[in-house]
């Protein structure tokens, strides 16, 4: 069976900054490192559970932001006859990764809030307000550094939402202790715990979703097979399309292979100038970007768009 290959619109588009990200996240990790430690510091000295808590959620967010960080390195290195589709995957692994540290750091949240709802504790000293708003002004400043990459990037995303979790956790904690402090209203740092985690764990949910779904080569949820198949037919020389199979390398490739019946037995000449109408439409009506197409001509095969193999 021949195969006939395009790689007529390649990824260059679109990413004019390659080491941005990485230098974005690098800082990002060195002030949760900060934070870590003037926190965890902090809360011995001031005896405060709540901040020796967020320094262990700021920890896990440390740690977090590494597997980002190198995923996005590993990412760019280039295609080998080992590894012929390089570390592409890298970014989408990390994604899945962090995206279940999130559900469990915001189960744990959950449980650590009953805890303090039964067992409320007041602020001990002005130092734990002062560390909260420390923690509110970096994971803030690191929030704002990924928010732009994290709409378009599952991995960005996944360290966006460990930092944007941080960040609501030290506000929760600020709010709380003041109001502890001042009125004696023990129950809103658990209230705020709890809705901080239930967002947490929407989102996680959702990016925890995404992430397999590419993992597992599932058609993107934006792709109809019948639409992408009507539309191909449409074109004069080909009878149907069938034995399709369309997956996404990573959030920059969609990939699509198929076979293509003709109605006559071309050339292998005519053959590619309609395989670039085919890969000219994918492209700008759907996003395709790599395509894989295997001619055949009355062959008696199954004619269904998907096939078990």
């Amino acid at each position: 069976m021949a195969h006939n290959h395009a790689h007529s619109h390649n990824d260059s588009h679109g990413h004019s900054h390659p080491d941005l990200k990485g230098r974005k996240l690098l800082l990002s990790i060195l002030l949760n490192i900060g934070i870590t430690v003037a926190q965890a510091i902090g809360g011995v000295i001031s005896g405060s559970l709540s901040l020796l808590s967020d320094a262990l959620h700021n920890f896990s967010d440390v740690l977090s932001l590494i597997v980002s960080y190198i995923a996005d390195r590993y990412s760019k290195k280039d295609a080998s006859v080992e590894k012929t589709f390089g570390y592409k995957r890298a970014e989408i692994i990390a994604a899945f990764v962090n995206s279940a540290t999130l559900i469990i750091v915001a189960i744990y949240l959950i449980y650590e809030a009953i805890l303090r709802f039964f067992n409320p504790q007041a602020i001990e000293s002005g130092l734990v307000i002062w560390l909260a708003i420390l923690g509110i002004f970096f994971n803030g400043f690191s929030v704002l550094l990924l928010f732009k990459d994290s709409k378009s990037n599952m991995n960005m995303r996944s360290a966006y939402l460990h930092l944007l979790t941080d960040m609501a956790a030290s506000v929760a904690v600020l709010i709380g202790g003041l109001l502890m402090k001042y009125f004696e209203w023990f129950w809103v740092d658990s209230l705020l715990t709890v809705l901080i985690a239930l967002y947490l764990l929407i989102m996680g949910y959702d990016l925890l979703k995404s992430s397999f779904k590419v993992l597992m080569l599932f058609t993107p949820d934006d792709l109809n097979l019948e639409v992408i198949n009507k539309a191909v037919c449409t074109i004069p020389e080909i009878k149907n399309m069938h034995h399709i199979h369309i997956w996404q390398l990573n959030e920059q490739e969609t990939h699509l292979e198929a076979h293509i019946d003709f109605y006559e037995d071309v050339t292998l000449s005519e053959f590619d100038a309609v395989l670039i109408k085919v890969e000219e439409l994918l492209y700008h009506d759907f996003g395709i970007n790599h395509v894989t197409i295997q001619p055949e001509h009355q062959k008696d095969d199954p004619k269904d768009i998907i096939v078990q193999d």
